[in-house]
């Protein structure tokens, strides 16, 4: 799948917190950011959150 499944807005505060949460997780195990955080922004959720609403987290949801 090349194309994101679903954009921020169309996520809902569930998938939302799913994705953030997920992607908070493989960043503090180690995984690559994807953009500059801001000086002094340490937590990995708050990165995970920067990154979702840039569009940037490479998890696509699936809804059936």
């Amino acid at each position: 799948m090349s194309k994101k499944a679903h954009k921020m807005e169309a996520l809902n505060k569930y998938e939302r917190a799913r994705v953030v949460g997920a992607r908070g997780l493989q960043i503090a195990l180690g995984a690559p950011v994807l953009l500059e955080p801001l000086k002094g922004m340490m937590n990995p959720l708050d990165i995970a959150r920067l990154e979702l609403e840039k569009d940037l987290i490479p998890i696509a949801i699936k809804r059936e």
